[in-house]
């Protein structure tokens, strides 16, 4: 099977290949779906976001139209079944940085806490702590805290030096497996996975670091949320 590439540059200097097998060009697109996730060509993470946003909020209008009964509880694992999932799916390869991606996300959520009648008259950050959840921004900083956990103790096939840089300075405080901080000019790398989650890691105890089951884990990170609040935000509530 015979292939050729022609390479072609844009006006920015950025190079533009031409694929082609058994002499047939094969074709550009700007976005492709990978395991689930919309990847585009600009390695942005808008349309997955919309995509997500869209499925979330269909299977929130079909709980809103179909459960009569809407009780707390009820309400709660429906959304945590159906819903949320959406929106959680893989979010280590694609967690947005743009505010708009991030708010668009959490609308969601603020429409589903508003379904609940007894907490509905209040803020959304209080309706979270009364029904004890976090918001979404928190949760994807949390799944990649348990990401890096995974790779760092070998509970995943991914190689931990595949994504990360161990830092060679013997003296700092804290635990053994502290990353080096990379300098990024662009912000697609400065918000990539292996790049945004390094100063979070870095701040864990030796205690958390340490911990032999996931579980364990992710005990250690609801202490921490309890007693640090903003820990794993970002931004501001909208």
């Amino acid at each position: 099977m015979a292939t050729s590439v022609k390479v072609q540059r844009s006006a920015l200097g950025n190079r533009k290949y031409e694929y082609y097998m058994n002499g047939q060009e094969l074709e550009v697109v700007q976005e492709e779906k990978d395991l689930g996730i919309l990847v585009s060509d600009n390695l942005k993470s808008s349309g997955q976001c919309l995509v997500a946003y869209k499925k979330a909020n269909q299977a929130l209008g079909m709980i809103k139209r179909t459960i009569t009964y809407k009780h707390q509880t009820i309400l709660l694992d429906l959304y945590k079944t159906l819903v949320r999932p959406y929106l959680e799916y893989c979010t280590p390869a694609w967690s947005p940085h743009y505010r708009k991606d991030i708010q668009l996300l959490e609308k969601v959520q603020h429409r589903f806490t508003r379904m609940i009648s007894n907490v509905k008259h209040l803020s959304y950050d209080e309706r979270l702590k009364v029904l004890g959840l976090w918001t979404l921004e928190e949760r994807r900083n949390r799944a990649d805290l348990i990401e890096v956990y995974k790779m760092a103790t070998g509970k995943l096939d991914i190689p931990f030096d595949h994504f990360f840089e161990r830092t060679c300075n013997s003296h700092l405080r804290g635990h053994y497996l502290k990353l080096n901080k990379r300098r990024c000019h662009l912000d697609l790398r400065k918000y990539f996975f292996s790049e945004r989650v390094d100063n979070r890691w870095n701040k864990r105890d030796k205690d958390t670091i340490n911990c032999t089951t996931v579980n364990a884990f992710k005990r250690r990170l609801e202490r921490i949320r309890s007693t640090q609040m903003g820990f794993f935000m970002d931004t501001c509530l909208p």
